[in-house]
């Protein structure tokens, strides 16, 4: 929901960061696998309970996520590029929530099975409406800069963090946090279902051309 306000509000730092790397030669499918890379330090970090340094991990991988959105347009983005972005990122949310329940059981497991089992609805709804838009040529003009249908929701990039920041800040509170955001996520599935049927439903509209008689 908050991801096009954010990316307009940061989009001018971006543009600023990325120039010297892109002439540096840093290419964005460098900062993909970087970012994601010290995602997964991060991941490490909440699995031994440091989640004050867990966050800060949390903070600069994305920040080389961001930015590999940003040096790809200062040269060239490719199909590559898209697809280890889209991949990557959704085995960095699902490693955050496997994390917490590594690093506290008894406490966690159950809440994080439930978001993983929301992180799979909400992507297979983003991936699955992003193939078909693919394939009947649609855009969506609110994510230009997209290398897919980009198909939004109540919960998108910016709230996932939101959920793992307060998750990192207030540990102890990781199962309430958790289902709040499940329950959240399943709006989003909800409403992305909503929105494909009715973007589909020509595919059930009755022929014009044959007439039925009953």
């Amino acid at each position: 929901m908050l991801d096009r306000s954010i990316l307009r509000l940061i989009e001018p730092a971006l543009r600023h960061f990325a120039r010297p790397l892109a002439r540096m030669g840093v290419s964005a499918n460098a900062l993909t696998w970087g970012g994601f890379a010290v995602g997964l330090v991060g991941a490490t970090l909440i699995t031994q309970k440091a989640y004050g340094a867990a966050l800060l991990a949390i903070a600069v991988s994305r920040l080389g996520d961001a930015l590999d959105g940003a040096v790809a347009r200062q040269t060239q983005p490719t199909d590559l590029g898209g697809f280890l972005d889209i991949t990557l990122d959704f085995v960095f949310y699902a490693s955050i929530a496997l994390a917490f329940a590594l690093a506290d059981p008894a406490r966690n497991a159950l809440a994080s099975a439930v978001v993983l089992a929301a992180f799979v609805g909400t992507a297979s709804s983003f991936l699955a409406f992003a193939v078909l838009a693919a394939k009947r040529g649609l855009h969506n003009l609110d994510y230009p800069n997209k290398s897919f249908y980009f198909l939004g929701g109540l919960t998108e990039g910016t709230e996932t963090l939101a959920f793992f920041a307060a998750a990192c800040l207030w540990p102890d509170y990781f199962a309430p946090l958790a289902f709040g955001f499940a329950a959240l996520c399943a709006v989003t599935l909800v409403s992305r279902l909503v929105w494909g049927m009715r973007a589909f439903a020509a595919d059930l509209a009755p022929d014009a051309s044959k007439t039925r008689y009953d």
